[in-house]
């Protein structure tokens, strides 16, 4: 005789996770603790021992933009030509490095640190604000009425990079129905021509906008507890043109993950 007080039902299954979420579990701790990690502490070794000569860069970030303008232009090389062949390659890496050399462009420091994550995240928002803005444009151009009135709208950005200045300028051209037609560099101060705005509230919800990508080009790219200064700036605020007070007004219209998830609830 069974000792169950229920000899009839089956017996419950233990509490804990299924075999295919504990097995992925357990595949992500070994990926970072066997991939990751040893990963990170051999580029942390070989920024801290390995000298970079003053013609790449000096520093591995330095080298690691150069090496991807170098890459940048052998792809484009061999996309002029239409043929991916290894003599199109060479002669197009050679090309790029001669380009490089002889007609060098201005140093842009390479500053911060990237977050894949949050960058994804602002890509994501790319597309889906390409495809609303389509949309809105095109709508515009066959809707009966009066014609579209553009507007130019003032933006200012907290942003110290200038390398990042203009991957977000990038955007904002990117994006149907906006373009940056004026940049005040020592203010941080854009010049937005919007497309068909009629109302205040258009005028609100595109500067509502604009904060947000403000605050993902931070988020992504030079958050304040990364920031690591070029040797080619300064190190003062003043010198990014960027007062202490404009990235406290980013922090402090972030919320909290915390407050966030409980207005989600």
């Amino acid at each position: 005789m069974s000792n169950t007080p229920y000899p009839d039902r089956p017996s419950p299954r233990p509490v804990g996770k299924r075999r295919v979420p504990a097995f992925f579990g357990l595949l992500w701790r070994y990926a970072v603790v066997g991939f990751a990690w040893p990963l990170t502490t051999a580029i942390v070794w070989l920024h801290n021992r390995l000298h970079v000569p003053k013609w790449m860069g000096g520093d591995l970030r330095e080298f690691g933009v150069r090496l991807w303008g170098l890459s940048w232009l052998t792809f484009v090389w061999v996309l002029l030509w239409g043929d991916v062949t290894w003599g199109n390659i060479i002669v197009g890496a050679l090309v790029g490095a001669a380009i490089m050399l002889l007609l060098p462009l201005p140093r842009v420091p390479v500053e911060g640190r990237i977050h894949p994550i949050a960058a994804m995240n602002l890509l994501f928002n790319l597309l889906w604000n390409f495809l609303l803005s389509s949309a809105q444009v095109a709508w515009a151009a066959i809707r009966p009425g009066a014609p579209p009135l553009g507007v130019v709208v003032r933006v200012h950005l907290a942003i110290k990079s200038d390398m990042v200045l203009t991957l977000a300028i990038d955007y904002i051209n990117l994006v149907p129905g906006t373009m940056v037609v004026e940049v005040d560099h020592l203010r941080r101060i854009l010049y937005v021509h919007v497309f068909d705005v009629r109302t205040q509230k258009q005028v609100d919800s595109f500067h509502q906008q604009m904060a947000y990508v403000e605050r993902q080009f931070i988020k992504t790219f030079e958050r304040d507890s990364e920031w690591q200064p070029s040797p080619f700036h300064g190190i003062d605020d003043d010198f990014h043109h960027v007062p202490f007070t404009e990235r406290q007004r980013v922090a402090d219209a972030t919320p909290p993950a915390r407050h966030r998830r409980r207005k989600e609830r």
